[in-house]
């Protein structure tokens, strides 16, 4: 299949990439099944929004497996450099939120600030739960 650019859209194309981290260069290949999501992942999700009987495309599956993975990359590499201005390896959730407002996503980065805040109290509190048995066994262990 060509895109509208002339360009193959064959599923097994590979790209070739090359970029400094921490002052080492690396390079290699990216196969595409590597740098997409799943189509099948990306067919469930467009479903869930569209009427139950909506039909879809393969070009239209293909197409937004090309944007969304493209919208992915371009986030993460705006919250990688700013990473690595500040000596660390590790991307997190605030970067890819300050992310997104950099680049002008401000109506996306509100909404997932709340979920990711949301999402740390319950998974500390399913932490201390979890602490709070592992006590409680200890303790049940070493009375036997």
């Amino acid at each position: 299949m060509v895109d509208d650019f002339g360009n193959s859209r064959d599923r097994d194309q590979c790209q070739a990439f090359e970029f400094s981290a921490d002052g080492e260069n690396v390079s290699g290949i990216i196969r595409e099944q590597d740098r997409l999501l799943p189509i099948a992942n990306v067919g469930r999700i467009m479903k869930q929004i569209l009427p139950p009987n909506a039909k879809i495309s393969k070009d239209a599956k293909e197409t937004m497996q090309e944007c969304v993975s493209e919208f992915i990359s371009f986030v993460t590499v705006e919250a990688s450099d700013k990473c690595h201005k500040e000596k660390r390896k590790t991307v997190n959730g605030d970067d890819i939120c300050w992310a997104l407002a950099t680049l002008g996503f401000d109506d996306f980065a509100e909404p997932l600030k709340r979920y990711l805040h949301r999402y740390r109290e319950v998974d500390g509190e399913r932490a201390s739960n979890q602490n709070k048995v592992n006590q409680n066994e200890e303790k049940d262990n070493s009375s036997n």
